[in-house]
């Protein structure tokens, strides 16, 4: 099942996207798409449901996450383009949950913003408490699976000391959607084809069979250190392809670019980039 929600910022609905990819409207089922809806929504009959017209907004498909996990280096490619170590275990780090945002809504850069980058990467949307999980249970604990762009801005997160999170949770940083897609969607998170274009020209392109460390060993390896709660979204890399690794010379986001990207099964997103101003500025996007 895909589930949405859609409409205006602060106002979204519940949907669910049916065979045809057209948006039925859950909000007569649950209030919200959430942790503690999810079971409720997935019960509903989508053929009953009342179609939405027109193209609305998609919002970020799970309302109430509570954290946002992040891997790093997760596949050998964008390790060694990045000039870091390949890991032997997984790199962990946070982001903010105010980087959340729409599947194509305007990425903002920071003030300053100098070295603004994209990842595409696999979002996985936890259903099930996860403490000291091992690895053969892990993907029971698993509510769906999300496109999600980890966006970030390379001079805050690796010049300005060891923390990542400085580069990574800026406002916008985590555009995320189209759809939850539940479990039974997917034959296998380990076989996802995952692209990234900006401004129309190919950058990334990638399978999640190269990770370095598979969904399964990441739920593991993460419910270690940190519970994972139902509604907490852990996102595992990207691959090569990011502008940082770009040679001769680097790739960085300027206002007025665009990037599109997908995974199979899990949609596409396509978001502008704006520059910062200040709260009551006129808009660029």
């Amino acid at each position: 099942m895909k589930l949405c929600r859609f409409g205006p910022i602060g106002s979204e609905k519940p949907g669910v996207v049916d065979a045809e990819g057209r948006i039925r409207d859950l909000s007569a089922v649950v209030p919200d798409l959430t942790a503690d809806t999810l079971a409720t929504a997935l019960a509903a009959d989508a053929a009953a449901l009342p179609v939405v017209e027109g193209e609305p907004r998609y919002g970020v498909p799970l309302k109430g996450i509570g954290k946002i996990v992040a891997i790093g280096l997760n596949y050998e490619d964008h390790a060694i383009e990045s000039n870091l170590p390949i890991p032997t275990e997984p790199m962990m780090f946070m982001k903010a949950i105010s980087s959340l945002s729409g599947p194509n809504d305007p990425v903002i850069l920071p003030k300053d913003a100098t070295h603004g980058d994209w990842e595409v990467e696999l979002g996985v949307i936890i259903g099930k408490t996860c403490r000291y999980v091992d690895e053969a249970d892990a993907l029971d604990h698993v509510a769906g699976y999300v496109l999600a762009n980890d966006v970030s801005e390379r001079f805050n997160q690796k010049q300005r000391g060891t923390q990542w999170s400085k580069g990574k949770g800026h406002d916008t940083f985590c555009p995320l959607g189209p759809w939850l897609v539940t479990p039974d969607e997917l034959d296998d998170p380990q076989a996802l084809d995952m692209h990234l274009d900006v401004n129309g020209a190919r950058m990334q392109t990638g399978n999640t069979r190269t990770m370095i460390f598979d969904v399964r060993q990441l739920i593991a390896y993460v419910s270690r250190f940190v519970t994972l709660e139902p509604g907490d979204l852990m996102i595992t890399g990207t691959p090569p392809g990011v502008g940082e690794g770009k040679k001769p010379e680097a790739v960085y986001l300027k206002a007025g670019d665009v990037m599109e990207l997908g995974i199979a099964g899990l949609g596409t997103q396509r978001q502008q980039v704006v520059a910062w101003q200040p709260v009551g500025a006129k808009s660029q996007a």
